[in-house]
């Protein structure tokens, strides 16, 4: 009985020691995927008949639609509406109406006047031309208002000429 179990123990440790082989043996040999062969040059009567292959066109980028609105200019320390501002601000309506874009009226000043002053003041002259707007049927959740009051001058100099630029309410759009 020894001898049979001797041998047994034998055979089971070669045939361990095989399987240890093999699988080693078969895991460093581990197939490979094939790549796929490239394509075929073209043909002469391909080129020769202009059917060169070329890259898809990139379509066009699509342009951003601007709004081209006017600025408005205010009389010195005054937020009412000017007689020569009502028809740039009907075309302004008329294309914020059509577009349903929403944007930012933003309040100027000049130099004149303190900051707490200009801020009130540009303020008071970005809701005048909000509210004139609004009674040209521009909807009121299209338009925000904000003052910068003298921190943004339009044109920099200490003159009337200079001033009467920077007293102005301007639109940007994307607000």
């Amino acid at each position: 009985m020894t001898r049979r179990i001797n041998a047994f123990a034998k055979r089971s440790t070669a045939i361990a020691g095989a399987a240890l082989l093999v699988g080693a043996f078969g895991s460093a040999c581990t197939s490979t995927q094939e790549e796929a062969p490239p394509p075929p040059p073209p043909t002469g009567s391909e080129f020769d008949q202009g059917a060169v292959q070329r890259p898809a066109p990139t379509p066009a980028p699509q342009t951003e639609r601007v709004l081209d609105l006017q600025t408005v200019y205010f009389d010195y320390d005054r937020a009412e509406i000017r007689a020569d501002a009502r028809p740039a601000l009907s075309r302004n309506a008329e294309a914020l109406r059509a577009s349903g874009d929403s944007i930012t009226i933003e309040g100027h000043c000049d130099e004149r006047g303190d900051e707490e002053y200009n801020l009130a003041l540009g303020e008071r002259r970005a809701t005048a031309v909000k509210r004139y707007l609004e009674n040209l049927g521009v909807r009121g959740r299209q338009l925000r208002t904000v003052s910068f009051g003298e921190s943004k001058p339009a044109v920099i100099g200490r003159s009337e000429a200079a001033w009467s630029k920077n007293r102005r309410a301007e639109f940007r759009t994307g607000s």
